[in-house]
C-alpha cells in the first residue's frame, strides 16, 4: 500500500534547493527538522534529521552564514546518524564553509570523529 510522505518530499526539496544554491533551501530544511523533532517520537527519523541538518548547513554556507553552517553540520556529525552514503554530502558542506573563508579545522575534526558505519 502506497503512503504519501510529505516530510520526505520536503526533504528532497531542501536537498535539491541546497545543491542549486537557492536560499529557499534553508526554510525547507528548517521545516523538515521542526516537523521531525516535534513528532510524538522525535527519535523516529534520526537519519532524516541529520540529512536535513546537512541541507541546512549547505544552504547557510552558500548564503554567507558560515557560523550557522558549522553549528548545523556539527549537530549532524555529532548525532552519529550521518550514514556512509551521506558522507560525501558532509564533505560538500565542509568545502562550502571553507569557500567562505571561515575556519574549518573544528568542522573537519568533527567529521573525522563520526562513526564509520
Amino acid at each position: 500500500m502506497y503512503r504519501y510522505d510529505p516530510t520526505k518530499l520536503s526533504s528532497y526539496t531542501a536537498t535539491t534547493l541546497a545543491w542549486l544554491g537557492d536560499p529557499a533551501a534553508a526554510g525547507h530544511a528548517r521545516s523538515v527538522i521542526a516537523r521531525l523533532t516535534a513528532e510524538p517520537d522525535p527519535g523516529r527519523w534520526p537519519r532524516r534529521v541529520a540529512a536535513a541538518r546537512l541541507d541546512l548547513a549547505l544552504a547557510l554556507a552558500t548564503s554567507g552564514e558560515p557560523e550557522g553552517a558549522v553549528l548545523e553540520a556539527c549537530q549532524a556529525f555529532e548525532s552519529g546518524r550521518v550514514v556512509r552514503s551521506n558522507r560525501w554530502r558532509a564533505r560538500e558542506v565542509i568545502a562550502a564553509v571553507a569557500d567562505t573563508g571561515a575556519p574549518v579545522a573544528g568542522l573537519r575534526e568533527a567529521y573525522r570523529q563520526m562513526p564509520s558505519w
